[in-house]
């Protein structure tokens, strides 16, 4: 069974042996060890692969968090195999609608064959979607929409989520909160094709280059910015010469954006993909 550990706390001296030594003394198979240390932050991150038997998940679970306890660690014991057959997805969201509406779709019609367990939003506008799906809503905004990042991770432990998808949710996550949800665990939709058009404005960036194709990007998300190519799924549109940004906008949003997550996500959750050392692999 692979398990993934997730370990971030304030920084100090060999915050990592005790974590290490447990998993290797339980005959742990490394498979992939990241670990971070930022002076300047005072934090330490550590995320570890390990293969072991399943019967032994609950009881490391149990160990690890003690062990986290001790050190001052907020410890995540994960495994994509616990819930593989419905996995429990959070979508987090913002403005747009499209992008949430086609996920609790393909939920509903068996295309993404998961559970929406929550949906999160630093503003109001997707609340009556969650509403009419009857999924529970969570509000993390502040009035002026900034995101109570601790809040979220608050949310997402309480209802033992194993994805978190950010569905056009206009908000950076720091980088404590990527850790502590490594893994390949964080699922982002990009409303421009990566790695060409990255930032805030990639259709507007991309029709100041006369492009007459356009796209969107469904990726997982790393600690580090600028990390490589954590790419999922892409899926384009072609558009005449001569059309309209704002209707390329409204196509893009509308449509392509919406099927781009949509897919994305089914990849992840039929495990048909995995984050391995910061890249996207074929599940072998």
């Amino acid at each position: 069974m692979q398990i993934v550990v997730t370990a971030v706390g304030p920084d100090n001296v060999r915050l990592a042996d005790p974590i290490i030594h447990y998993l290797t003394g339980q005959g742990a198979n490394i498979a992939e060890i990241q670990m971070y240390d930022h002076d300047e932050e005072a934090l330490f991150a550590m995320m570890v692969r390990v293969h072991l038997p399943k019967a032994k998940l609950s009881e490391i679970r149990s160990a690890l968090e003690a062990i986290g306890g001790e050190t001052k660690l907020s410890v995540r014991v994960w495994s994509p195999e616990e819930r593989a057959a419905k996995p429990r997805l959070a979508i987090c969201v913002t403005y747009r609608t499209e992008p949430p509406l086609a996920l609790l779709r393909a939920v509903r019609d068996g295309v993404i064959k998961a559970e929406v367990a929550v949906m999160i939003g630093n503003r109001a506008n997707c609340r009556g979607i969650a509403e009419q799906f009857n999924v529970p809503w969570e509000s993390i905004g502040e009035s002026d929409g900034r995101a109570n990042d601790d809040q979220m991770i608050g949310v997402l432990d309480r209802y033992n989520v194993d994805y978190v998808i950010l569905a056009r949710y206009m908000r950076v996550l720091p980088a404590g909160s990527c850790w502590k949800y490594a893994g390949g665990r964080i699922i982002n939709l990009h409303h421009g094709l990566l790695p060409s058009f990255p930032g805030l404005r990639p259709y507007h960036d991309a029709y100041a280059g006369r492009m007459l194709t356009y796209g969107a990007t469904c990726h997982f998300i790393v600690p580090e910015l600028d990390a490589g190519n954590q790419t999922i799924h892409q899926s384009t549109f072609t558009v005449p010469h001569g059309m309209k940004l704002d209707e390329i906008v409204r196509i893009g949003q509308e449509d392509n954006e919406p099927r781009c997550l949509v897919e994305g996500v089914r990849r992840v959750v039929d495990r048909e993909v995995q984050l391995h050392f910061h890249r996207v692999i074929a599940r072998q």
